[in-house]
């Protein structure tokens, strides 16, 4: 597998397609997946752990939802298929992940509901209602902080942003710079080497 996977726009790995099949709250996934994209060989741990122990979406949920650094579309494709009523943007700055993502919603049923973007692409005065994300650990703590900095201010006054992170690749720091940048920052479960973090808005006091 290449590393080129995170931040890279282009990848220059070779295209290998495949499928990877999984399971999240009673619902059955097959997805395409391909060589050059982040964890194609199966779904990632956090990325799992995320589904598992983040809250998802009720049925009754509206708005704007957004998938931070969506590869082949998981997360954005359990978002949409919890949350009818909802529109997701699922982000990547790969192009071949935005292909996949874009392929796997429509294959879902869900291309109606899924927008598949650039993040330079995504509407200025677009707003979410909540955010999920396995974001990138490996690009370093400036790229990372950087991404936070960038999307987290797009929450609703009321949001709710789910990170998954390892903790040995930066997950408690993290939490202490989100705390630091003015953030309410919630540990809400720790498996298999992950946190999940509940990140909000600290309410006025």
């Amino acid at each position: 597998m290449s590393a080129d996977h995170y931040f890279t726009a282009e990848p220059d790995a070779p295209l290998r397609r495949g499928e990877i099949e999984f399971s999240v709250a009673g619902r059955d996934y097959r997805l395409a997946v391909a060589s050059g994209v982040f964890s194609a060989g199966r779904l990632d741990p956090g990325t799992a752990v995320l589904l598992r122990k983040a809250g998802l979406p009720g049925a009754g949920t509206e708005g704007t939802l957004l998938d931070l650094g969506c590869g082949y579309g998981p997360i954005a494709c359990v978002l949409a298929s919890e949350a009818p009523r909802a529109t997701v943007y699922a982000i990547d700055v790969n192009s071949r992940a935005r292909d996949l993502t874009a392929e796997n919603a429509g294959t879902l049923g869900l291309a109606d509901r899924i927008r598949v973007a650039a993040p330079d692409d995504v509407p200025d005065d677009v707003t979410f209602a909540a955010i999920w994300s396995n974001p990138p650990t490996h690009v370093g703590k400036a790229e990372l902080h950087a991404l936070m900095e960038r999307w987290l201010p797009r929450l609703a006054p009321a949001g709710t942003a789910w990170l998954v992170i390892n903790r040995n690749l930066g997950g408690d720091s993290l939490h202490a710079w989100l705390v630091a940048g003015g953030w309410a920052v919630e540990r809400v479960a720790s498996q298999k080497g992950f946190r999940v973090l509940r990140v909000t808005r600290k309410s006025a006091d």
